[in-house]
């Protein structure tokens, strides 16, 4: 969602602020804009559209920071519209009086507000939730409290979720930031501190980082920084080191990060599985996850929570925990998980899924299982994340930065947690034999060099993609394991190249979707040679007699079913547990490249965010 930077220390802060911003583009935005102090004046410059805008504003040589006793501050920030339209009243930072504010997340009693400060005589200029909270510290302010005092007041009476990042005119060598249930980090430097939402905006600056949580305030000031919690009470913070380089967020070569981040797969991988296999191939370790025997064997039901992309990988999972274990699992939209008052107790474990970490839904689920004595799970790449913190353990995906708005690598590495989580309950349980475990694993220590030979098919795979970019509407279709991926492969199409695009078990086709098919329609077939697979080639043949276009991805030296196809992609031919990460790999390249042919904008599509971090 929106981006925020701030910065207070001895350098001028107008580059740190929009470099910042710009590793932060990949959240999704429609407007930004900073804020300096010059000669004891905030000055903000702000702007409808893309960060180049901005920057030709920001480049005027009259706008410029100037220090106050030797101490530079500033604030950024990029704006994903909820209230009030894109535009340049609208954008960031917001300014009430002396008080300058940049805002994160959704003020869900801002109408209350505003319609109070409006009858106070406060005259507010856009639509946004955002600007009436720089009026309701400006309210606190004005009657002589000071701008901490002021802002601690304003806070109480917000109800939603909020990141905020604060200047005062009048208070020039002070900087707070306050979170409220969207991701701020603290970046600690030396004789600087800085605020993002991100890690990557700061890694050029510093590896040192502070995780704030719900409820918590920061306050800078010249050398120094100091954490109070919601009763004014100062909390000691740990600093977490992180070892990220700045070369990992840049692009390296590639055209665009969705691209790098799908060859980085088999690193990531590698990564994951890093220390969690044996060198026999045959035992797993799972340090992370805090379950005991006598836990694992007393584990109920699991419910497997999650949104988007993760919840794709989610119902791979599904799949293979109930196989594995023959534990019952339920599958939830994390967005609905809460609203339906689920049957959830102790005994129960949730297994919840976020890249970031930070997902508002995911994070929600998870407080209500809580809630309800259930024991939480979480598969996370952010170490430090509010999932992460909240949860009684958390397996990560090492799957590094991801910055392209359409998840690649992070997907990847969830399959792969999964398979090792599945595999670890089912032989601590006895339900999976060691025997039949042996192969599994010995498949998931071989993925990355099964993921690098479908790369070396990328041309092809290119020049079929690339046919059919005009087309309108596409169908995806797979059975058991490959249904998940046909959902994951028609989810990314539809997210970068904005073409209408649906997943389906193929199964179901002919409850409705078959009436969609005609010589206009590509139709991805996910045909491995497993269980379903005469089944699929059944479904190919229905197809092929209303006259579609069938792109089919199968098991390689599958002769007939490439005979049959129109155009055929293969993947290596190995257990099942791995195949759903082997057909994910050809539905990535065909999205990207129909997104490239189109000319869309694959790492910040349209109306989209990396982390969905308000409801």
């Amino acid at each position: 969602m929106c981006g925020i930077v701030g910065y207070l220390g001895y350098r001028e802060p107008k580059e740190i602020l929009f470099k910042g911003l710009k590793r932060l583009e990949y959240r999704g935005y429609d407007s930004a804009g900073i804020a300096l102090f010059q000669e004891g004046k905030i000055q903000v410059k702000r702007c409808l559209g893309k960060l180049s805008q901005l920057e030709e504003v920001i480049q005027e040589a009259s706008y410029h920071s100037t220090p106050t006793q030797n101490t530079y501050i500033g604030i950024g920030h990029t704006r994903w519209a909820t209230h009030g339209k894109p535009s340049e009243k609208n954008a960031h930072p917001h300014q009430a009086g002396p008080i300058v504010l940049v805002h994160n997340g959704i003020i869900e009693n801002y109408a209350l507000l505003r319609e109070k400060l409006l009858s106070k005589g406060h005259i507010l200029s856009s639509e946004t939730d955002s600007e009436v909270v720089a009026y309701l510290i400006y309210d606190y302010f004005k009657k002589g409290l000071s701008f901490e005092e002021a802002v601690f007041l304003a806070i109480q009476e917000l109800k939603g979720s909020y990141s905020l990042g604060i200047l005062c005119e009048e208070e020039p060598t002070k900087l707070i930031a306050v979170r409220n249930g969207t991701p701020l980090v603290v970046g600690v430097g030396e004789k600087e501190n800085f605020i993002a939402s991100d890690i990557p905006a700061l890694l050029e600056y510093t590896k040192r980082f502070m995780y704030l949580n719900d409820h918590e305030m920061v306050i800078f000031t010249p050398g120094h920084l100091q954490v109070k919690n919601i009763e004014g009470r100062e909390i000691k913070k740990e600093i977490n080191y992180i070892n990220w380089t700045q070369e990992m967020v840049e692009k390296g070569g590639y055209q665009h990060f969705m691209l790098k981040e799908i060859h980085e797969q088999p690193q990531a991988i590698i990564n994951t599985l890093q220390d969690r296999v044996s060198k026999d191939k045959h035992a797993l370790y799972l340090k992370d996850l805090k379950l005991s025997e006598a836990d694992i064997k007393n584990i109920r039901k699991i419910f497997l929570v999650a949104c988007g992309t993760a919840f794709h990988a989610s119902m791979v999972g599904k799949y293979l925990i109930e196989e594995m274990t023959r534990i019952p699992c339920e599958l939830d939209l994390a967005s609905e998980f809460r609203y339906r008052d689920p049957i959830i107790k102790k005994g129960d474990l949730l297994i919840i899924t976020s890249q970031s970490g930070e997902t508002a839904d995911s994070l929600a689920a998870l407080r209500e299982a809580k809630k309800r004595g259930a024991t939480v799970i979480s598969i996370c790449n952010v170490k430090g994340s509010s999932i992460d913190r909240e949860s009684d353990s958390t397996i990560y995906t090492y799957a590094g930065p991801e910055i392209g708005v359409a998840s690649t690598k992070a997907f990847m590495t969830q399959l792969t947690v999964f398979n090792l989580l599945a595999i670890h309950l089912g032989l601590t349980l006895k339900t999976l034999s060691l025997e039949k475990a042996t192969p599994y694993v010995q498949d998931l220590v071989r993925l990355p060099y099964y993921v690098e030979e479908i790369l070396k098919q990328e041309p092809n795979i290119k020049k079929i993609a690339q046919k059919f970019y005009r087309k309108k509407t596409f169908l995806y279709l797979g059975r058991g394991l490959s249904f998940p991926i046909a959902l994951e492969g028609a989810l990314k199409l539809k997210e970068i190249s904005y073409i209408n695009a649906e997943g389906y078990a193929a199964g179901e086709m002919k409850h409705g979707p078959i009436a969609l098919v005609d010589d206009d329609t590509p139709v991805i077939i996910l045909a491995p040679q497993d269980k379903y697979y005469e089944k699929v080639l059944s479904n190919l043949e229905e197809i092929k007699a209303r006259e579609g276009i069938v792109i089919a991805i199968g098991s390689e030296g599958d002769t007939h079913l490439e005979k049959i196809s129109d155009y055929f992609i293969s993947i290596p031919k190995k257990s099942d547990n791995i195949t759903p990460l082997l057909l994910t790999l050809p539905v990535q390249l065909i999205a990207y490249y129909i997104a490239v042919k189109k000319g869309t904008d694959v790492d910040q599509p349209r109306n989209l965010a990396k982390s969905v971090t308000v409801e």
